[in-house]
């Protein structure tokens, strides 16, 4: 199912003579409208004249997230207050929040984003849509509700939390489609499961998840209690919100909007733009953004780009499902681990619920990792011999993975918190005490 024909199966020369044209207006149009991006090319000896070619866009400085900080609340809009029509921002937890400005121009293009996306994977007219997204300054839930509307789909704007009425909407709407978290996704399913309602009283076939990490062995496991069938959408705030990339129905990548954005792989440690085929740290520069563009933005998002078509007959770029953030990367013992690298396992073994969390610790000179994980028949802790044997097996199957010795603390059901929104699996107590 292919939504914008001429577009998503567009021949790469055309689409990369089309990326060449916006690459140039986006460059000129954040040298003369950004102050912060005229002064970096001015002093990278880079006015927009300068790009000839895709790849001189590696001469361009790059942009981090401390920018939008630095230049907090408006600074890097690229149009003036008039012209903005809607303005989002992160939580900010970790300090000023990062203020995001979208034109009308830029809401259109992105609901056209979000409807190739999610037509791809066979929402439309017949679609009951429930986004368990938290409405507000979050772009997730609006993002995904304007280009599910663009198909036709009915949307049910429930929001996140009040887990009950989600459940009872979904029984009595008859709703066949979720967005959600994929951890949030996973409790709905528990709890349905508790319920006292027959789980055919459910009619979910589709699910755009997304907001965080998925594995596939934690994609399957949410596939397995609600029957449907989940798929994976990227985008951040920064860069325009959900609608970057998206699966289609053979799941072999996502499926990046090139019209919009053009995209490389760096290298996160040295900024050396890696071959194609490379797994890297991707940088991302909108195309067509006047609210806030963006040229190179490092997003920390580790990924690799394959150029080939696919068997959906779509011609754009895909990425892989994020790999992890090269922040979130942690490093025990000199060895890099992603938390998507213990879900890998955990969530495969069948005596394992899928709700786990990595505590990090340091004892003396030495950073040690413990994984906490859920039982499903909390009668094993009582069982000595199969719960030493589950042990060694859990603990012998991450160290082939990780290459590390990982202590595994094994619990009752339902004692480690869940999550209406992104869930929090990393405890990095390594600076307690300080």
């Amino acid at each position: 199912m292919i939504w914008n024909k001429e577009i998503e199966c567009m021949r790469r020369a055309d689409l990369e003579a089309l990326q060449l044209e916006r690459l140039k207006w986006m460059a000129r149009f954040c040298y003369d409208r950004v102050p912060l991006y005229h002064k970096r090319m001015e002093e990278a000896g880079v006015t927009p004249d300068k790009i000839k070619t895709l790849s001189d866009i590696r001469h361009i400085p790059f942009t981090n997230k401390s920018d939008l900080r630095d230049t907090y609340p408006f600074g890097l809009f690229g149009a003036p207050l008039k012209d903005i029509v809607r303005i989002h921002a992160s939580s900010g937890t970790t300090g000023k929040p990062t203020v995001v400005g979208y034109t009308k121009s830029d809401l259109d293009n992105w609901s056209e984003m979000m409807a190739r996306i999610v037509y791809g994977v066979g929402a439309n007219e017949d679609t009951i849509v429930q986004i368990a997204f938290g409405y507000g300054m979050f772009t997730g839930a609006l993002g995904l509700h304007y280009g599910l509307e663009k198909v036709g789909a009915a949307v049910v704007p429930c929001s996140s939390g009040n887990s009950e009425k989600q459940l009872m909407f979904m029984r009595d709407f008859q709703t066949n489609c979720l967005v959600a978290t994929p951890s949030y996704a996973l409790y709905l399913s528990e709890l349905a499961k508790e319920s006292g309602y027959p789980m055919s009283d459910y009619h979910l076939r589709l699910g755009l998840l997304g907001s965080e990490g998925c594995t596939p062995e934690m994609r399957d496991q949410i596939e397995r209690n609600w029957g449907m069938f989940v798929t994976d959408n990227y985008g951040l705030s920064e860069t325009g919100g959900p609608g970057m990339s998206g699966e289609c129905m053979e799941r072999d990548g996502l499926h990046i909007n090139e019209d919009f954005y053009l995209c490389e792989v760096i290298d996160p440690d040295t900024g050396e733009v890696l071959e194609p085929g490379s797994t890297g740290e991707l940088v991302v520069t909108t195309l067509t953004k006047e609210g806030i563009p963006m040229l190179r933005y490092r997003t920390k998002d580790i990924t690799r780009i394959n150029y080939e078509p696919c068997k959906c007959g779509r011609t754009t770029a895909r990425m892989d499902k994020i790999k992890g953030r090269s922040d979130d990367m942690l490093k025990i013992r000199g060895v890099n681990v992603f938390p998507s690298q213990v879900e890998s396992v955990l969530v495969g073994m069948e005596e394992l619920g899928p709700h786990y969390q990595l505590v990090v610790r340091r004892e003396g000179y030495a950073d040690t990792l413990e994984v906490k994980v859920e039982l499903i028949d909390g009668g094993v802790l009582e069982r000595y011999q199969e719960l030493e044997a589950l042990h060694r097996r859990i603990e012998d199957k991450l160290k082939s993975v990780l290459g590390i010795v990982a202590k595994v603390s094994l619990t009752q059901p339902k004692t480690l918190e869940r999550f209406q929104g992104k869930a929090k699996r990393v405890l990095d107590l390594r600076g307690e005490g300080k």
